[in-house]
């Protein structure tokens, strides 16, 4: 199948229409990446609007921190899908869309009329993706789930029990997140064949499945080989070893990785007894003595401060920085110099610090096109390009201006 040459600077889904049902971290992640690519997602609000618009740092109602970062570029249109109008008004939508993505529980999705055979229905070609906290064939198919419950059941959590003396959550969002840029990923996949067959596709993206695996892939150990007893895990990670080393006025992480790493290293320190006692020249004899090799470094870091360690790191080609709080970030010289951090003017928010899309395409990273937008922002925008007379889409959202 010939395809046409692509325009140079031509964003990568352009002509691409997402219509977007989701909420809270996972699913606006996912249409985020999306709408960077330039796809035009239309993400569906309640008249209340997203529930993460209250969470986090805000200076107006509505637009917190985090809803912030994850709804850039895209467009909102209010609709009370609990009521036929607004329902009715979202079924004239869907012939415009290419995907449809939700992250409700599959039984709730279908009592609004939009599963997946209801929405097959009216758009055959459609790629509809569903981001589901567990597979529907399983029995926890209709059970709810949130970002901890996820950690705890893909046994991310029980990874810090030892050093913290339980299992603990990461201070992160780490399962929303991992399951979003996959449900991006997965409708990424789907619209390919969409392009290339003008066929439709089901997509589900389960969270404790995706993060089992996630937490597994170094994790698989002794699991790996049937039969063998042995524990999972990687042993390395989990018996420690590797720390954060504290210098004279702060604290940096330090990796001599290979033989030749640490032989340079205790050389530079005028410590050849350490290359001795610990045989450097072996990878074996590291992998074995890792705990009391960084037991040696944490006890030489105070002695010399974080530049003259990074300064010694340089000269011997040996992995390390700085650490960085969150605050410090945007003085990081590396992030700095790319422009990870931008500044925009937000209509009602003032001046914003966002991070930027970080994948370069043609040597440059996507525009931020939109600001994320208020309640229903684009309600009367996107209904009058479809038809929608300004009486209908003043009885559908009375805030919408004619």
């Amino acid at each position: 199948m010939s395809m046409a040459a692509p325009t140079p600077g031509a964003p990568l889904l352009d002509g691409i229409r997402v219509i977007d049902l989701t909420a809270v971290v996972l699913g606006p992640l996912a249409t985020q990446q999306l709408a960077d690519y330039g796809a035009d997602v239309i993400k569906i609000e309640p008249p209340e609007g997203d529930m993460m618009r209250a969470n986090g740092v805000s200076r107006h109602p509505g637009m917190s921190s985090i809803y912030l970062g994850l709804n850039r570029n895209k467009r909102s249109v209010a609709l009370d899908l609990k009521t036929e109008a607004g329902r009715a008004a979202l079924r004239r939508l869907l012939p415009t869309a290419d995907v449809l993505v939700h992250n409700m529980r599959v039984p709730a999705v279908e009592r609004l009329g939009f599963g997946y055979e209801a929405v097959r229905a009216l758009h055959p070609g459609i790629v509809y993706c569903a981001a589901t906290g567990f597979a529907q064939d399983g029995p926890h198919a209709l059970k709810p789930a949130f970002d901890d419950i996820i950690q705890s059941a893909s046994g991310l959590a029980s990874l810090s029990a030892q050093d913290a003396g339980g299992p603990t959550y990461l201070p992160s969002l780490i399962a929303d997140k991992v399951s979003g840029l996959a449900t991006a990923q997965a409708i990424l996949a789907a619209l390919v064949r969409r392009l290339r067959t003008g066929q439709g596709a089901y997509v589900e993206v389960p969270m404790l499945e995706t993060m089992t695996a996630f937490t597994l892939a170094e994790h698989m150990g002794h699991m790996a080989f049937v039969g063998d007893e042995g524990p999972a895990g990687y042993a390395r990670l989990l018996s420690g070893g590797r720390q954060v080393m504290p210098t004279s006025d702060g604290h940096i992480s330090l990796l001599p990785y290979t033989p030749r790493h640490w032989a340079a290293f205790f050389e530079a320190l005028e410590r050849p007894d350490l290359n001795e006692r610990y045989d450097t020249r072996s990878r074996a004899s590291l992998n074995a003595n890792i705990r009391a090799l960084y037991a040696e470094l944490l006890a030489l870091g105070p002695s010399r401060s974080t530049a003259e360690w990074m300064a010694l790191c340089e000269r011997l080609d040996i992995p390390a920085t700085p650490v960085y709080g969150l605050s410090d970030l945007p003085r990081h010289p590396h992030l700095a110099a790319v422009g990870l951090f931008e500044t925009s003017e937000h209509p009602t928010e003032g001046p914003l610090r966002q991070v930027r899309p970080t994948t370069l395409v043609d040597g440059a990273a996507p525009p931020i096109t939109r600001h994320a937008p208020s309640v229903g922002e684009h309600t009367a925008e996107v209904l009058r390009a479809e038809g929608f007379t300004d009486q209908e889409i003043a009885a559908l959202w009375p805030a919408a201006t004619p």
